[in-house]
């Protein structure tokens, strides 16, 4: 069982906060991720900009174990799953393959990110944004959102002093109303929680950097939290 630090809550929807970085409704049987970014690696080699390919590959790889680990019935991809309009042409016949069973016997569905406002055709739905038991999802947030929102795009990151010295890891940030998910994607980068465009969509009210580690999340009030 993951640790209470792992749970997040937003009005009456509780959900798990994977270490992986995905969030999971159990009462929706939802599984929740965002900023996938596949081929990235490869968009970066046509501009000769060369990282090893493998990118795609471990960020399936990553999915494919939330999967496993919780059996959803739906799962949501909020924004940027994909690179560039031209990602699901250069995907690999095997990681087409595994993106495709991942999608056997459940609803998937792609909200639009500014990547890849129009998602390629790969299975599942496709929408702008969506709302289920009054909370709403968006590859951005809405800083004029008067429902509870959760959402993606700022790939959220933390720099924290811990036993062994500063750490900088992935991170959800919320409060009681909003959440925003840290990118699950391989090659993803990361804002700092600290920057003003966090800040201006949590105003007043303290947030949380719920900090992935190795095997459990850890809650830290921002204002433990550093700057880059």
């Amino acid at each position: 069982m993951l640790p209470p630090s792992a749970h997040l809550i937003l009005g009456a929807a509780q959900f798990i906060a994977d270490p992986a970085g995905a969030l999971y409704w159990r009462e929706e049987h939802l599984l929740i991720v965002a900023d996938l970014h596949l081929e990235k690696g490869s968009a970066y080699a046509a501009r000769r900009i060369f990282l090893p390919p493998y990118d795609t590959s471990a960020t399936l790889a990553r999915l494919a174990s939330l999967i496993a680990r919780y059996m959803p019935r739906r799962v949501l991809a909020l924004g940027d799953s994909f690179h560039d309009g031209d990602a699901g042409e250069r995907l690999l016949a095997r990681d087409r393959a595994a993106l495709m069973a991942l999608q056997v016997g459940r609803d998937w569905i792609w909200v639009a990110g500014n990547h890849d406002p129009e998602p390629p055709d790969l299975g599942g739905d496709c929408c702008q944004e969506l709302t289920i038991g009054g909370i709403s999802f968006r590859h951005a947030a809405d800083p004029a959102c008067a429902d509870y929102e959760i959402a993606g795009h700022l790939h959220p990151v933390a720099r924290v002093v811990g036993s062994a010295g500063s750490v900088r890891r992935r991170c959800f940030v919320a409060n009681e109303r909003r959440c925003i998910l840290p990118a699950l994607g391989a090659y993803a980068g990361g804002l700092n929680v600290l920057d003003m465009a966090f800040a201006a969509l949590f105003r007043d009210n303290e947030r949380f950097a719920h900090v992935l580690g190795h095997d459990r999340v850890y809650r830290i009030s921002e204002r433990r939290c550093l700057p880059d």
